[in-house]
């Protein structure tokens, strides 16, 4: 996993509410337990027509929207299914943080887990930031703040060992295993059997 500490990026939107996991990543595309080549398929019924020629109206098939690593997403985004794919697929496509107002607890968790960064931020803050589409902003994990491009900064939450997580660029298997050491000591040292 990349460590995620400041994303400099500028921003794509996507105002639309309640996009699902399967508006994210079609269940047809879910044949494969590899995260390689899922962005080829993001939002794939959204993007292109039934022949899979692009739609070049989509904000992903516009040329403002290469190189951009922020989505700027709608109300309630993730909502749906419990699947894993959605947040690889966005980090395939080469997004590395999604902004909401509302993000979907499931969704929130796998992105985390797998080094997507969720922000949810106030109303206020996602108005500004749906209304200058393209605006290059400044992610700072470590003191959990956005910084538009006016300067304006927002304040975004994020529990500690999921930040310590995306800063160290472990999952939670991976922090376990830096501490494996401690781990042996505690199993030699106890005197009682689980």
């Amino acid at each position: 996993m990349q460590p995620v500490r400041q994303i400099k990026s500028r921003t794509v939107v996507l105002p639309a509410s309640d996009v699902d996991t399967d508006q994210i990543i079609p269940a047809r595309f879910l044949t494969t337990t590899s995260r390689d080549g899922l962005g080829q398929h993001l939002f794939h019924d959204w993007r292109f027509t039934s022949d899979n020629s692009p739609k070049p109206e989509f904000v992903l098939n516009t040329e403002a929207a290469a190189g951009c690593e922020v989505l700027v997403a709608g109300h309630n985004f993730g909502c749906g299914s419990s699947r894993e794919h959605a947040p690889w697929a966005l980090l395939d496509f080469g997004f590395r943080a999604v902004i909401s107002t509302q993000i979907a607890d499931i969704f929130r968790s796998n992105a985390l887990k797998n080094g997507l960064l969720p922000i949810v931020v106030d109303g206020a803050a996602h108005s500004a930031l749906i209304e200058t589409a393209g605006q290059e902003i400044d992610i700072d994990l470590v003191r959990s703040t956005v910084r538009l491009a006016d300067g304006t900064e927002i304040g975004f939450p994020i529990d500690d060992f999921s930040r310590y997580c995306l800063v160290e660029g472990i999952d939670q298997l991976g922090f376990l295993q830096k501490h494996e050491d401690e781990i042996s000591n505690f199993e030699e040292r106890r005197n009682w059997t689980p």
